[in-house]
């Protein structure tokens, strides 16, 4: 992948994270102009490098994490347009991402995927990229919570925070966004089973992204329960929130990473 597609994808993340600096201007057309310029680098690149096969690497798995989550947050924004506000914090996350892309980015041979059923293979691979965007943006508004929240407690809400969404409505959005997480996380894993059957006759395999991402599943599910049971709300939700969250980011890209750090 030449070096020029890679830096072209990686500047047109630049407007959506300069929505930082001016959170105001997370609305509107300002928003759709930055999201849709992040859009096209991202598919862009992806359809670029999957054109003709499936490549495993990590730069592959952050570039399409990084299409998925604009197309996701676009849909969100669609329903909720005060949640444009969180492009203030998602924006640098995602240039984050697609710089470490560009770093990790190195064409791989097709592995065991390229071998499975077709159909399976996108029906999982589908899955995968929603369950991952949707916990990104209900980390993204949690940590909304925690931030919005500290401001207020310090009094101390102006500047940048100011532009982030009301506490009650981020504190909301996260947990609707962990319940369709929940649902297509479920698909996700029972499509992983069937890909395994697929391949093996087994089950499941026992391995680093099955453990991590049942465990994510359980965690979820606990949160959910605990919110609509007991009234779990808050800074306490969101730190919950961002620790499924980080529990996602080892099972898909970061095994990708690790699998690399292990092959050198």
């Amino acid at each position: 992948m030449s070096l020029a597609l890679n830096l072209s994808a990686l500047a047109a993340l630049v407007p959506a994270s300069l929505l930082a600096v001016r959170p105001g201007s997370s609305v509107g057309m300002r928003l759709w102009f930055a999201i849709a310029v992040a859009a096209v680098g991202a598919f862009g690149w992806s359809i670029a490098r999957l054109a003709d096969q499936w490549d495993p690497g990590l730069g592959v798995a952050l570039w399409v994490s990084v299409a998925a989550i604009l197309l996701a947050f676009a849909v969100v924004v669609l329903a909720r347009p005060w949640a444009g506000r969180l492009a203030s914090l998602l924006g640098p996350y995602l240039l984050v991402m697609g710089a470490i892309a560009v770093l990790a980015d190195r064409p791989e041979p097709v592995g065991v995927v390229g071998r499975l059923p077709e159909a399976w293979v996108i029906v999982h691979i589908l899955v995968s990229l929603m369950t991952y965007a949707l916990a990104t943006l209900a980390a993204v508004a949690g940590l909304s919570v925690v931030l919005k929240g500290d401001a207020l407690k310090a009094k101390r809400d102006s500047g940048w925070r100011a532009g982030l969404p009301a506490v009650a409505d981020a504190d909301r959005l996260q947990f609707q966004l962990l319940l369709l997480a929940l649902v297509v996380l479920g698909i996700g894993i029972a499509s992983g089973m069937a890909l395994e059957i697929a391949e093996t006759g087994r089950l499941m395999a026992i391995d680093h992204k099955t453990v991590l991402s049942l465990v994510a599943f359980l965690v979820v599910a606990i949160v959910l329960g605990l919110h609509a049971w007991s009234g779990l709300r808050g800074r306490r939700a969101a730190r919950v929130v961002l620790v499924v969250y980080l529990l996602l980011t080892l099972a898909y890209p970061g095994v990708k990473a690790i699998r690399g750090v292990m092959t050198g």
